[in-house]
This record gives structure tokens, C-alpha cells and sequence, in this order.
């Protein structure tokens, strides 16, 4: 049976949900570990369990702070080694992406990467992915003796599977053997009560058509409980920030529900948010390409339209 490596992360000593989600399709494929980069508390701890790990590895390394994710990825394949690992589990994204491309080359490993489900046949790992902008769903069988995975949040429910782990504390020390970026400095993320924007059931986007102004799209996103996005042309407009961004060359979400405010549906922008479950968009434009893809289209003014419906939802 294979071992199985998941990484782990918390926001302010909370279990992120993506990795509440990569521990239960971990369980699925085989015993897991899961290996914590850093401090963690016993109600951390205690959160873990709920998904029915194996094991807990809670691994306090010095360089994980002053690298970007050269340390993180030589800490998993240390984990790996230590635990005869035949899957490793890291959550999709920018950073997510690089350490599984590390950890991979160094395992010298089969990798797959922005997986949305991964599953045993025949003794073989099967995973689903999403290709060409989300217009397709392949499955790829990972021949090789290792196979690391990197999923996107969404893929699936957290089951709660309560366990009773053995903890095990560890130390590992990094040394880079070739010039590494270095952090120099760091800003903490604005305080904020909606969902990560990755993780979020509700993404509220908005796009060019909002003229520069997001109350809108905030309001809206307050009212369904979710998170705030924008296309590139609105953070190339300077009317969001870069961290909202969601396509091609930004983030990819997974959600419930997107609402997508007055949004063009240019293909780099549908490669970020065309697995949602559900998708409606609000755009003057008739001839917008964003209507052949929602399942529910309104043509008209956001201005009009989003603060009736605010209202109505309040």
C-alpha cells in the first residue's frame, strides 16, 4: 500500500482548508503522513487528526523562513525518504506548483500538476486534470514509483475520518548547494473576514465593465459570503489588486458559484474559473463571449442590477 506525504498549512493556527481536502483524498490512496513546515499547536494538531492521519510530523526548519520554496520542497523529499512515501500531496498554486516540480525532479518522481481527483485502479494511480482552458477533463495513470501530485482546492468534500496520530516532532537543516532567492523582508496579507479567494465556495469577479468601481462586487461577495476576484484587465487598470486576479496568469478557483461582473469571458480569463459549478455573469454587452459559457446570463448595467440584488439578499 502506498505511503502518502501531505503537506500541511494553516492560516493563523487553522487548518487551510485545501489541505483539509488533499488529507482526505490522501486517505483514499493509502496511510497518510502529514507533515507540518514549521510550528504547530495541539489544536492544530488536534484538527489534523480529524482527517485520520497516520502520522503527524510537525518539522521545524530555520531556512524556511529566509528561502521561497527551495527549503519547503527539500523538507517534503526528506519526508519522503523518512517515510518510504509513494504519493506526495501539496495544494495547487503558484508556490504549490514549484515545490511539487521540485520535490518531483529531486524523487525523481512522476508529477501531475492543478489535479482535481486521484484514485487507485487496479493498484495504479489514476488523476483527473483539466486541459485547454478547462475545456476538457483527462485521466493520466503515473507509471512511475513515486508520483507527486498538486490539487486544486475544490476537488472535493473534507470527510472527517477522526484519528488518533502519532506526533512526531523533527528537525531539518537546508543547505542550498547553488544561489538561492533570498526573502529579504515581509509584508503580512490585509486582515480580512471573506474566504481565501483559491478556497472560496462564492467568487464575486469583477472585470473592465465596472468602470473602476468595486463596491459592487464587494457588496455582493458580502452578502453570498464569498470572496472578491477581478479579470487582468481590471488589476491592469489598477482597479484591483494583483492577488485577486483570477485566469491564465493569476489565480484558478473551483467554486460553487462565480459571478462574473461586467467580464468580457476572454479565453485567459475562463482558463481560471471555467471548472466552477455554477457560473453567472452580468454584462451590458450582449455580444460578450462570458454568456455562452455562464448558466445564467443577465444583460444589463451591474451598477443596476447587483445593488437590487444585494438588497434583495439582505
Amino acid at each position: 500500500m502506498n505511503n502518502v506525504i501531505v503537506l500541511v498549512t494553516a492560516t493563523n493556527g487553522l487548518l487551510d482548508a485545501a489541505s483539509a481536502e488533499l488529507l482526505t483524498i490522501g486517505a483514499g490512496l493509502g496511510p497518510v503522513t502529514a507533515v507540518v513546515a514549521g510550528e504547530a499547536g495541539d489544536a492544530l494538531v488536534a484538527e489534523i487528526a480529524q482527517y485520520g492521519p497516520a502520522e503527524v510530523h510537525v518539522v521545524s526548519c530555520p531556512q524556511l523562513t529566509d528561502t521561497l520554496v527551495v527549503a519547503k520542497a527539500a523538507l517534503l523529499v526528506d519526508r519522503a525518504a523518512e517515510t518510504h512515501a509513494g504519493i506526495v500531496l501539496v495544494a495547487s498554486g503558484l508556490e504549490g506548483n514549484e515545490v511539487a516540480a521540485l520535490v518531483a525532479a529531486k524523487l525523481g518522481a512522476g508529477l501531475v500538476t492543478d489535479a482535481v481527483a486521484a484514485r487507485l485502479v487496479d493498484g495504479e494511480l489514476a488523476v483527473d486534470k483539466v486541459v485547454w482552458a478547462g475545456k476538457y477533463t483527462v485521466t493520466a495513470t503515473v507509471a512511475a514509483p513515486i508520483a507527486v501530485l498538486s490539487m486544486k482546492a475544490n476537488s472535493c468534500t473534507p470527510a472527517f475520518v477522526p484519528a488518533e496520530p502519532a506526533v512526531r516532532q523533527a528537525h531539518f537543516d537546508y543547505t542550498a548547494t547553488a544561489p538561492v532567492a533570498t526573502v529579504i523582508s515581509t509584508e503580512p496579507a490585509a486582515a480580512s473576514s471573506r474566504p481565501k479567494l483559491v478556497e472560496a465556495g462564492v467568487v464575486v469577479s469583477g472585470g473592465r465593465g465596472t468602470d473602476g468601481d468595486f463596491a459592487p462586487v464587494e457588496a455582493l461577495a458580502d452578502a453570498l459570503g464569498g470572496a472578491v476576484g477581478a479579470s487582468r484587465a481590471a488589476v491592469d487598470a489598477g482597479f484591483a489588486p494583483q492577488p485577486l486576479q483570477v485566469g491564465q496568469t493569476g489565480k484558478t478557483v473551483s467554486p460553487e458559484l462565480y459571478v462574473a461582473l461586467g467580464i468580457s469571458g476572454a479565453i485567459q480569463h475562463i482558463a481560471g474559473m471555467r471548472t466552477a459549478r455554477q457560473i453567472l455573469a452580468i454584462n451590458s454587452d450582449p455580444e460578450a463571449p462570458i454568456h455562452r459559457l455562464a448558466d445564467l446570463s443577465v444583460v444589463g448595467d451591474l451598477k443596476t442590477i447587483v445593488p437590487a440584488v444585494v438588497a434583495r439578499l439582505g
